[in-house]
């Protein structure tokens, strides 16, 4: 009874195994894939149903199947970087039955990242004046895949346009100043870009801010004032030091890259050796990357300010020690924006560079255009 109980059929049977055969491209498994790297899905004796690809992240990869059913291929026609890919795919045979592949594949990490330092900061309200910079962290060799990667729009729309300065920094800039309650986008589409040989980029982000209202400050060296005008209108004038005559202040736009409400100022650091190091600065404004600011002077006697040029190049506004809110320096700082400009006129020194901070209005439109 045991015997006739096992019958002569054994167990069940093994479902039929479908005929077609799906062959990923990368092979599941493969590491370090290049970006430009084949990328793809094939079936042999049968047709695809489905294919699912998608990263780490869950983002799919969009693609399509051919008119055939037997090729599917992405839409995209590069991998991303440092990117973990899995593909789902799916198929029948002539007979129905049903054949599937699973892989999961890695891009290449590349060694060398290229990163873009911005300014302004994103979510900021900034001056009318203000310049879109970035600074890169390695030389770019191919500024055009570098250039198409980056713009900026703003609402109203106006044309920006970049300038290159060197290497490593790209800038933008309208042809005038930006018209109060603009909104601007930095878009950052750096990711994979080849910056250089081997050098890829890792951002892909947007940066927005507001322009603010409408200030521009004229400091006249020879009359030692500072003309602080609101919407084209006089708002008040400020009694001011400017540069000694052996180290003038320079001449042209220079905008308000950042605020502090007190540095320490080393001679040592802009080339005036031990002439002076003050710990304690109050209420200072940087206008160049070389060291120029509008700042409040504790040290010097008030009858100074308006009457005599004595500082080193910067542009000095009477303060207290630790910095008053009221004083003229107060005042200006907390009137004052980033992306504010500050134009010198009238002192006996050359035009301030167009890359020495956030200089470029110094440049015509075309001079600007052709960079």
């Amino acid at each position: 009874m045991g015997a006739s109980a096992g019958g002569s059929g054994g167990g069940p049977s093994a479902p039929p195994v479908s005929q077609a055969r799906i062959l990923v491209t990368p092979r599941d498994g493969a590491r370090d894939v290049r970006p430009d790297a084949p990328f793809g899905v094939e079936v042999d004796q049968g047709t695809l149903t489905s294919v699912r690809a998608q990263d780490a992240e869950g983002h799919p990869v969009e693609g399509t199947i051919s008119a055939g059913r037997q090729i599917w291929r992405p839409t995209a026609q590069r991998l991303a970087l440092s990117a973990k890919y899995t593909v789902d795919a799916y198929a029948v045979d002539a007979d129905g039955r049903t054949a599937a592949k699973h892989a999961v594949f890695t891009t290449f990490v590349p060694r060398n990242t290229l990163i873009g330092y911005f300014t302004p900061e994103d979510g900021s309200t900034v001056g009318t004046g203000m310049i879109v910079s970035l600074t890169f962290n390695r030389p770019v060799t191919d500024r055009a895949a570098v250039q198409r990667a980056v713009s900026v729009t703003s609402v109203p729309a106006v044309e920006v346009a970049p300038h290159w300065f060197g290497n490593q920094r790209l800038d933008f800039r309208p042809a005038a100043y930006w018209t109060p309650g603009t909104r601007v986008t930095l878009s950052l589409r750096l990711r994979d870009v080849e910056g250089a040989p081997g050098v890829y980029g890792r951002q892909s982000k947007d940066v927005g801010f507001t322009i603010g209202r409408d200030q521009r400050d004229i400091v006249d060296a020879e009359a030692h004032t500072m003309t602080v005008r609101r919407g084209g209108e006089v708002y008040r004038v400020l009694p001011v030091s400017a540069g000694a005559p052996s180290n003038p202040t320079y001449n042209g736009a220079m905008v308000i890259s950042e605020k502090l409400p007190l540095t320490r100022m080393n001679g040592d650091t802009v080339g005036f050796g031990g002439e002076y190091d003050i710990p304690d600065v109050p209420h200072a404004m940087r206008l160049t990357r070389s060291g120029t600011f509008v700042h409040g002077s504790y040290w010097a006697a008030r009858s100074v300010f308006g009457r005599e040029n004595t500082s080193h190049g910067c542009v000095g506004l009477f303060d207290v020690k630790g910095g008053g809110a009221e004083t003229p320096a107060g005042w200006l700082f907390d009137h004052s924006l980033v992306g504010d400009v500050v134009e010198v006129v009238n002192s006996h020194d050359r035009t301030v560079s167009p890359d020495n901070g956030l200089g470029g209005w110094n440049l015509t439109w075309q001079q600007w255009l052709a960079g």
